[in-house]
């Protein structure tokens, strides 16, 4: 596998992001970065990010997070933020994601008693990961997010998503983070989102999501993605539904979660008010307050 490596000059002095780095190797010697702070031995949540975005994302909820005496892990996906990017597209695959995820959160880093929170992408492998090990998790936080298997159509604002993202010569990371906010990016913090990707070479990752989420029934991640299912079907610890209410591509997902998942039930879920589908940019500290809650 060829990899391509952000060198480390383009995250120096990003605003709002003064977290040391941190790193593991899974896989052909794939490196997987992530954020660690809080006290070693606070509950953990563990914070995925989505598509094209990658850490920077929870850079305003980690220091609520670990205010409240909790641990925060915010990995970059492989593909993403300071993690290695291999620079073939057919090396992305959705099971390879679960699987680097799998080997980073479990294998090297160990992490136990997790609470999740995933949002877009970092709930399609959240989710997957609490289906295939629920034993690692006691609560979980869906932000934004859903688990699809490709029996039900994604929608229209999904697959116009779909289309731009093959079709636009440009794939302009930071406008992209843009349109998916109600708030004006600032442009310093564009051009953060955009950090990782010194050119289109490192972006093989970014272009490559859309078209691995299942939409169709018989799709290469569908099986797995049911039999995930069939264990969410009977989690019975806290499940947290907090979505925005202003994102086109997941609206109504939440009320599948709720009714689907019996941790669910009688739980505190809200509607995050005026926020888009990157909510942790939009709302960040509220969706942080959350989320400490919720552990409480």
């Amino acid at each position: 596998m060829d990899l391509l490596r952000t060198p480390d000059e383009r995250f120096a002095n990003l605003p709002g992001y003064p977290f040391a780095p941190h790193y593991v190797e899974v896989g052909d010697g794939v490196r997987v970065h992530f954020v660690d702070e809080g006290p070693a031995d606070g509950a953990t949540v563990l914070l995925l990010h989505g598509e094209p975005s990658w850490s920077y994302l929870y850079r305003t909820m980690i220091p609520v997070i670990v205010g409240a005496g909790l641990r925060a892990v915010a990995p970059d996906l492989v593909g993403f933020g300071r993690s290695d990017k291999p620079s073939r597209r057919d090396d992305y695959t959705y099971q390879h994601h679960v699987d680097w995820m799998r080997e980073a959160l479990f294998d090297r880093l160990d992490l136990r008693d997790v609470t999740l929170v995933g949002q877009d992408w970092g709930g399609l492998i959240g989710l997957r990961l609490l289906g295939e090990h629920p034993e690692r998790f006691s609560r979980a936080v869906a932000a934004n997010t859903f688990l699809p298997t490709g029996d039900t159509d994604p929608g229209p604002a999904f697959a116009a998503w779909q289309r731009f993202s093959q079709t636009t010569p440009d794939f302009d990371i930071g406008f992209i983070v843009g349109s998916g906010c109600t708030s004006a990016l600032a442009p310093e913090v564009a051009a953060a989102y955009a950090a990782p990707f010194p050119d289109d070479t490192y972006k093989e990752g970014a272009r490559q999501f859309p078209l691995l989420v299942p939409t169709r029934p018989d799709d290469p991640a569908s099986e797995a993605n049911r039999a995930a299912w069939r264990v969410l079907e009977r989690y019975d610890r806290p499940f947290l539904c907090a979505f925005s209410d202003q994102d086109p591509i997941t609206r109504g997902a939440d009320r599948v979660l709720i009714e689907r998942i019996p941790g669910a039930r009688d739980q505190p879920h809200a509607t995050i008010v005026g926020a888009g589908h990157f909510l942790q940019e939009d709302r960040g500290e509220e969706l942080a307050r959350i989320v400490v809650d919720f552990v409480a």
